[in-house]
């Protein structure tokens, strides 16, 4: 049994009811960008997209997979609070964020850690901040910190001045630091290169997040089944629960890995995040940009659905919004999207889903795995004529 799942990063489809408490109301990336761009997503369409309430395409009438829209219950609108409620961790307090950027008392331990000094550590934009503190990284070497609206410690480094191992080995020792009271999601190596204006190497990045209490990935895991992260999904859960993690450079080499892998003998879970439309354009106000990146995943659909086996599922699902016509560079709070494939089973309205855990409970009961944390499996629903796992 082969189950895919991909994350559309931050395709959002609408403001969650709770929006208001995050400035969000009116926000939503997918109707936002097919509004000011005109984009055809005719695969997507005919995937079932359309019959997602509230997305601006027409209902096929006989759409090829089950449709419906994600509820996140968990306090938040970032990577990791998203990603961790899929595989059934729904946090009851939201990750720390630091509006005014660290405390002394942590930026004096990093600069020990690293012997240097630092750069900014105020929340920023990740273009501007090297665009801004660039030159002088340069002079100094010292590592530019920042951070956003979400729970991140940023640290940017020029590839020719802090070489990749130097910048991870940093990231490491901020990792330590930031526990317990100063607990951060995320860690995130962010390289730079040339000269100015930089350019972010964005295939260097690395995220080192914490570790995540047991997830249906390591339920998965335990029952010796094949589970495979692909892109940045090994990061967002500390790389617990894998048998294998696969790099990507981008949407397109993370779309031909997910095939080529799904097309190769395993038994388990193909996990993939495709992230460009969140940090390329969504972060950057780009709708232009991010409806060429939808474009590019609508073409290569039919070929992902043509990878699925008879008795396979594909689920497509995304994690949060970011709106790119929305104010400001942040994440937006919005319902994520639900797609599921199954060959010749007929789509069906799943519905609004009350949390993102659904789709973990999902795969776990497609693969036979018991969990008995949170979500409520629509495997049922999908089982049909093909045959369950």
């Amino acid at each position: 049994m082969k189950v895919t799942l991909i994350v559309l990063d931050s395709v959002g489809v609408g403001e969650l009811p709770d929006a208001a408490a995050f400035g969000d109301v009116g926000a939503h990336t997918l109707n936002h960008v097919l509004q000011r761009t005109g984009v055809e997503l005719a695969q997507l369409a005919r995937l079932g997209l359309g019959g997602i309430e509230s997305v601006l395409l027409e209902m096929q009438a006989e759409p090829l997979g089950s449709f419906g829209r994600l509820r996140e219950v968990s306090p938040g609108k970032d990577t990791s609070t998203g990603h961790w409620e899929f595989m059934g961790v729904q946090l009851e307090h939201p990750f720390q964020t630091f509006a005014e950027g660290f405390p002394p008392e942590v930026m004096e331990r990093f600069s020990q850690a690293t012997g240097r000094g630092w750069l900014c550590n105020r929340p920023y934009s990740g273009t501007d901040v090297i665009r801004d503190y660039g030159e002088e990284h340069m002079r100094t070497g010292n590592p530019i910190v920042y951070t956003s609206a979400d729970s991140v410690f940023q640290i940017a480094a020029h590839v020719d001045v802090v070489p990749l191992e130097t910048l991870y080995r940093w990231c490491r020792a901020a990792r330590e630091i930031l526990q317990g009271p100063h607990a951060v999601a995320r860690v995130i190596a962010r390289p730079f290169r040339g000269d100015a204006p930089f350019e972010r190497a964005n295939e260097a990045r690395k995220d080192f997040s914490l570790t995540p209490p047991p997830t249906v990935l390591n339920a998965l895991h335990s029952a010796g089944l094949d589970v495979i992260g692909i892109g940045k999904i090994p990061d967002i859960y500390d790389h617990s629960g894998f048998t294998e993690e696969i790099h990507t450079d981008d949407n397109l080499d993370g779309i031909e890995k997910t095939l080529r892998r799904m097309r190769a003998p395993f038994h388990g879970l193909v996990f993939t995040n495709l992230v460009d439309f969140d940090a390329k354009y969504g972060h950057r106000r780009d709708p232009e940009g991010y409806a060429a990146a939808l474009a590019a995943f609508d073409e290569r659909l039919p070929e992902l659905l043509d990878a699925v086996e008879h008795d396979g599922l594909l689920l497509i699902v995304s994690d949060h919004g970011n709106d790119p016509t929305w104010h400001g560079t942040d994440h937006t709070r919005e319902y994520g999207l639900l797609l599921a494939y199954r060959p010749g089973i007929p789509g069906v309205d799943l519905g609004e889903r009350a949390t993102f855990a659904d789709v973990g409970a999902t795969v776990a009961e497609a693969l036979g795995v018991s969990w008995s944390g949170p979500g409520e499996s629509f495997w049922p629903v999908l089982s049909g004529p093909a045959g369950a796992a």
